[in-house]
């Protein structure tokens, strides 16, 4: 039995509670964005009937898999990932307690592979950034009508004879055990100062900060990285410590020059960030 949202009420956290109790819903499908915000209700607990969570469509924070863990622990959260060009959703991956700041978005699902390659289109090793590109069964014809996009992102495979392969424009890595990490799009890649920076890379370690709820790195005016949180509890100098924390692991130039706390991030009518806001 499918059960239908009033218009509207998909973005009140207070009233999808009221529905998911009042028709008993088991499973539901977010973005991980309106995610983020329906956990905030102070009444997302009493949502007993909820056994499988499904997010797709951005990246899922690890703040946001710790806090289901912790507030529907009946649940199942699973991270998918895919584009419409390949038929929605090639990756799946089942959430579990890594300890890590980073939700992997898993393997390909049947019939379809992943390979992250570089820009001669050779495999990139273990653990470093490639693009994603996908190839199997549900990789869509190309676009109707733009026979030039088409040619410009669905290319030959030079793995397998007479196969394609579509060009996600998403930058990933191979970890160890070949689940594959998500690091955002090639095209919030910025340069500042001629030197290339990847603000996934920068949003991903703010999310590792037990203060960081959300986190959205923009280069402003093409001079300066300012950092966005939302954050879940304030302790001194929380710029301070975020700017300390991040030079931990990344190098001067990708740490943000000013910082805005916000009480929520800016989303589109369709529940994800809206970084033009």
């Amino acid at each position: 039995r499918l059960v239908v949202a009033a218009p509207g009420d998909h973005r009140d956290p207070a009233k999808l509670v009221a529905l998911i109790n009042r028709e008993g819903v088991d499973t539901l499908h977010f973005v991980p964005s309106m995610l983020q915000a329906f956990l905030q209700d102070e009444d997302v607990a009493s949502c007993t009937s909820l056994k499988r969570i499904v997010c797709s469509g951005e990246a899922l924070p690890a703040d946001a898999q710790q806090q289901v863990f912790a507030k529907l622990p009946q649940a199942g959260l699973y991270n998918l990932y895919g584009p419409t060009e390949a038929a929605i959703d090639v990756t799946h991956w089942t959430c579990v307690e890594e300890g890590k700041g980073a939700v992997p978005i898993g393997r390909p699902i049947a019939n379809l592979a992943c390979y992250i390659l570089d820009g001669n289109l050779e495999p990139v090793p273990v653990g470093v950034l490639g693009e994603l590109y996908l190839a199997g069964k549900g990789l869509a014809r190309g676009y109707h009508q733009r026979p030039g996009l088409t040619a410009e992102r669905f290319v030959a495979s030079p793995f397998v004879a007479g196969e394609r392969m579509y060009r996600s424009g998403d930058l990933a890595r191979y970890r160890a055990d070949g689940v594959i990490e998500y690091a955002g799009r090639i095209d919030h890649q910025v340069k500042l100062r001629g030197l290339r920076i990847e603000l996934g890379e920068i949003e991903a370690r703010l999310l590792e900060h037990p203060w960081v709820r959300e986190a959205a790195v923009l280069a402003v005016d093409g001079k300066q990285l300012v950092g966005y949180v939302v954050l879940e509890s304030e302790g001194g100098d929380w710029r301070e410590a975020l700017a300390a924390h991040l030079a931990a692991s990344l190098p001067e130039y990708m740490v943000p020059a000013q910082w805005l706390a916000l009480e929520r991030m800016p989303l589109s009518p369709n529940g994800k960030l809206e970084r033009k806001a």
